[in-house]
């Protein structure tokens, strides 16, 4: 239960115990984003975001990240329209000192000069990148068109001639008239209590802060659309980039919780009607999505797609014909029933860690009306019926206001004029339809299985159990929510894959749940959202996974359709046809995501023959020539039951998860299979580097070197060496970020595999300033080859690898999959339970001569991604 009070300055404090996990979580709510800002100002709060914790009148420029990573925390912060948000997450013994950062941050920020000047360069770093990313691109186009007046036709981050006209003293006169007790909600929720937790807020947070609230900025109001409102723009992308929108109210209008309904139905999962019709059967969208952004003041109600550009006209028409049958008819029984449901689920699905529901929380209180509105919202939405969705589509969905805004690859023709043509057709043709649409198709009925029920296992306790016929079986019960998930992982991915059939286990991975004897693509999407779940599959460099989460009521239903496509995917030539050409556009699109591109570059140049050195999504030439029958062959060799880990984690008795098991999986006679031989490849003998010439804003470099299996001892002393680079803490972020300005983003990695893996360095930069970070890289990393780590950095990194490594386990889906990979890669079942203990008997010593074994500029492998090169 939620207890909210206020402090007698005016501060808002909610607070939710929690004990699933030793981990709190702490959130302070500014009610002040962009939309606060003038139009000189524009990017100050989001600047706000990034110097609140570069120092307090008692702490210098990065005390506060190494002292919260120091005690297993994690910090950050956000910055939207409405609000700013800056929290913490941290392991619950070291809670009082987390919230102790937290409230000196807001309440006392130094808004150093030499600090800020720094900080604008990285600022304007984050500009650049989201230059290059035609997602950012194409939502910036859709708000500056939506909106002329209001200021949320700016971008949060702002632009580079206000940000670089940014003073103390502009920092000062924003903070001072927004950061007030009154003006904020404090969101805590974790494993406390709630009388320490008073104790601690009052101490913190008490007293008169000095400035009183002035009261809300008053925004621009919107002028209502005459009109339709067309924007086309030339842009670099190789995918058109397209949306259609239209103004919807605020988030405290009664009519917002039937436009998310909408939403969902229209175009949210493989089920709604935008995903089938679209996508799916016309074949005219790589992706395509509908959202209701309903914020503080007046939002939008959209259709986003990403498209092969010859397609936009059919792809409009398509898409706007199902909204305008929305408006021309009641959508089915069914699919609101569906909807309602996933709703309801979505609020258990948050409750999995500390962090969703603080957020869940905050922003109810902050920005949503208060607390009450949340029970509100979801009386309202149980309540809905079709015809009131109807009414509410026809309320907003108005043809003749459209806003339609499109990032067009070079060359492509299409106009305002075809924009116009594709909504006319659309209307037209949907007034001219029935609006009735075929009944939903039932599934068959799940298999019934009886066990005795045994009592339950102590929580968090991993059961083993061996299947007769070699699948290995291990539960963990957890019944803090009532959900449960499941992995089933196979040695495989990247790994065994050749030059003549890369990308066949993605294409696998993509098409396994599309179809199986006995349901079609259709039937298990819709089958999915019945039971308000997930069911995907992945591939890695190692291995393929079948991942499914759901609601532990629906667990009998779950476990036979998670089976059932795991034993008989029917890779129909249609559907393999289907996700190959969508397959191929992601490879096409791969410029557009040029630190991706980077890595895939770095791979290459490091590894000459192994298959790690090939890209995950595959190449062209060798995808196009793959077909159903390759995938059966793979699946047949390469995921056969006997060959599986599967794990279940959750709300479940373990008893009946080993019936259903030893049923569907027991007694499979184990196949012939031949593994593929992976002859080893030694590490370069000299530097590598390896260039691509792209025109961005930014360049991307990886720098890195062979390093470890995931066998090798030494392995947990490499990511002990990691995190003392990475991290707000860490001397990439420190030394290259926060005192040089080189980057946004910099971070180091270690990914071990079956093979060696590596480990390096990634960098997004200006592209003048390329040969200085390579420079600044290699000096860090001489460092700690040839210098020995402080105890202090020693303690900071393995505390935030532990810390990070609980907060990151919260829900059952992470532990599932980090259970049955460690146990598939032979590191047996108590593998997660081991890791605090291993982390912690790294010494400095450990970590200097793991440096000296990996790092050797002498076998060094460079990739370099920008312009120029």
């Amino acid at each position: 239960m939620t207890t909210r009070y206020r402090l007698d300055n005016g501060l808002t404090v909610l607070f939710e115990e929690q004990h699933a996990a030793k981990v709190a979580a702490f959130q302070v709510w500014v009610r002040a984003g962009s939309a606060d800002e003038r139009p000189d100002q524009a990017g100050l709060a989001h600047l706000h975001e990034h110097m609140l914790f570069k120092g307090t009148a008692t702490r210098g420029p990065g005390e506060i990240a190494r002292t919260v990573e120091s005690h297993g925390g994690e910090i950050n912060a956000w910055t939207s329209f409405d609000q700013t948000v800056y929290h913490i997450v941290i392991a619950s013994p070291f809670a009082r000192t987390g919230l102790e950062i937290l409230g000196d941050s807001v309440r006392n920020p130094a808004f150093d000069a030499q600090e800020l000047a720094r900080e604008i360069e990285v600022v304007c770093e984050e500009i650049k990148r989201s230059q290059d990313t035609p997602s950012r691109r194409s939502s910036r186009e859709l708000f500056s068109t939506a909106y002329r007046v209001h200021p949320y036709q700016r971008p949060v981050i702002g632009w580079e001639e206000t940000v670089r006209g940014f003073t103390r003293e502009k920092m000062l006169e924003f903070y001072r008239r927004h950061y007030t007790p009154s003006n904020m909600v404090l969101s805590i929720v974790g494993d406390l209590r709630e009388a320490e937790v008073r104790e601690w807020v009052e101490a913190i947070f008490g007293g008169d802060w000095g400035r009183p609230y002035e009261g809300a900025v008053v925004r621009a109001r919107e002028p209502t659309l005459e009109g339709r409102r067309v924007h086309l723009k030339e842009d670099e992308a190789k995918e058109a980039w397209l949306n259609l929108a239209f103004s919807v109210p605020d988030v405290l209008h009664e009519d917002t919780p039937a436009l998310d309904v909408l939403a969902m139905i229209v175009g949210q999962g493989e089920s709604s009607r935008l995903s089938l019709e679209v996508k799916r059967k016309l074949q005219l969208a790589n992706a395509v999505h509908a959202w209701s952004y309903t914020p503080k003041d007046p939002g939008l109600f959209a259709v986003s797609l990403t498209l092969p550009p010859e397609k936009l006209a059919q792809a409009l028409e398509a898409s706007a014909r199902i909204l305008a049958e929305a408006r021309a008819a009641p959508v089915s029984q069914g699919e609101l029933r569906t909807v309602q449901a996933l709703i309801e689920a979505e609020n258990v699905y948050q409750r999995e860690t500390v962090q969703g529901l603080a957020r869940k929380l905050g922003f109810y209180e902050a920005s949503g009306g208060g607390l009450e509105r949340e029970a509100r919202y979801y009386e309202q939405v149980a309540a809905l019926t079709v015809d009131q969705l109807r009414e509410v589509a026809e309320r907003y969905l108005r043809f003749d206001r459209a806003i339609v805004t499109g990032l067009l690859p070079k060359g492509t023709s299409f106009t305002a004029a075809d924009v116009e043509s594709a909504l006319d057709r659309a209307l037209s043709g949907a007034q001219a339809s029935s609006g009735v649409r075929a009944p939903r198709p039932k599934a068959p009925a799940p298999m019934q299985v009886t066990a005795p029920l045994s009592p339950k296992t102590a929580e968090g306790e991993v059961i083993v159990e061996k299947l007769p016929g070699g699948a290995t079986l291990l539960i963990r019960e957890e019944s803090a929510v009532p959900l449960f998930a499941m992995r089933a992982v196979f040695l495989g991915g990247l790994r065994y894959e050749r030059s003549s059939d890369n990308g066949v286990s993605t294409l696998l991975a993509r098409t396994i749940t599309r179809g199986t004897p006995t349901r079609d693509a259709e039937e298990i999407a819709h089958l999915i959202d019945d039971l308000a779940g997930s069911l995907t599959a992945s591939s890695g460099r190692n291995s393929v996974t079948l991942r499914a989460e759901f609601l532990s009521r629906h667990f009998h239903r779950g476990f036979e359709l998670f089976t059932d496509v795991l034993l008989h995917p029917l890779f129909a030539e249609a559907e393999v046809a289907r996700e190959k050409a969508l397959l191929l556009q992601d490879i096409l699109t791969r410029v557009d995501k040029p630190s991706g591109l980077a890595f895939d570059l770095f791979a290459r140049t490091l590894y000459r023959q192994h298959p790690y050195r090939l890209p995950l999504l595959g190449e062209r030439e060798t995808v196009e020539k793959l077909g159903p029958e390759a995938l059966r062959t793979y699946h047949r060799r390469y995921m056969d039951p006997t060959q599986m880990v599967l794990a279940v984690v959750g709300d479940v008795r373990a008893s009946e998860v080993i019936a259903l098991a030893k049923e569907a999986f027991g007694n499979r006679p184990a196949p012939e299979v031949t593994k593929p031989e992976v002859a080893p490849e030694l590490p370069p003998s000299e530097p590598r580097v390896t260039r691509h010439a792209l025109a961005r804003a930014q360049s991307h470099l990886v720098l890195g070197f062979r390093a470890a299996t995931v066998m090798d001892p030494w392995r947990r002393a490499l990511e002990v060496m990691s995190t003392v680079l990475s991290g707000q803490g860490g001397r990439l972020f420190v030394e290259l970020r926060d005192k040089r300005s080189m980057a946004y983003s910099v971070s180091s990695f270690s990914v071990e595999g079956v093979d060696p893996g590596y480990f390096g360095v990634y960098m997004g930069t200006s592209p003048e300033k390329v040969d200085a970070a390579v420079a600044g890289i290699r000096t860090e990393l001489a460092r700690l080859r040839d210098e020995r780590i402080s105890d202090d950095e020693l303690l900071r990194a393995k505390r935030h690898l532990v810390g990070a490594h609980e907060i990151g386990l919260q829900r059952n889906g992470a532990r599932a999959g980090l259970i049955a990979l460690e146990y598939l890669y032979g590191l047996g079942a108590d593998a997660l339970e081991r890791y605090a203990s291993e982390v912690f008997a790294v010494t400095a010593r450990d970590v200097q001569e793991v440096a000296q074994r990996v790092i050797d500029f002498d076998r060094e492998a460079l990739a370099i991604v920008g312009p120029g090169q």
